[in-house]
């Protein structure tokens, strides 16, 4: 009975581990910073959602450039001006966005994005 519990645990474990694995090498990547500039190209998806196209340069911690595009599904376009922290994946593209305040934009990208 110890045995089992052991090999059960075992298993959920390589289980937790495979699919972390998976989920950093299919969504993960490096973090690109931008800043809206533009409005975005206005469309709809094939079941009517509104969503917004954009295509942005982005930038590293170190300042080396990205072109970003990438779309949002949304009833309005990002805030103009605002600063947005990107996750690249190179077979997928954008995976993972989120806004941030300017003061967590590394120095680097900050300068480039003025």
């Amino acid at each position: 009975m110890k045995k089992m519990l052991i090999g059960l645990i075992a298993l959920i474990v390589l289980g937790f581990g495979a699919m972390k694995a998976y989920q950093h090498f299919s969504y993960g990547g490096p973090s690109y910073y931008t800043r809206i500039t533009e409005t975005g190209k206005a469309s709809n998806d094939s079941e009517g959602n509104k969503q917004y196209a954009y295509q942005l340069t982005g930038y590293d911690e170190k300042g080396q450039a990205k072109q970003l595009k990438f779309k949002v599904f949304r009833d309005r376009p990002l805030k103009m001006n605002a600063y947005l922290k990107m996750t690249y994946n190179e077979k997928r593209g954008i995976t993972r966005w989120q806004g941030v305040p300017s003061k967590d934009v590394p120095k680097a990208a900050r300068d480039k994005l003025q």
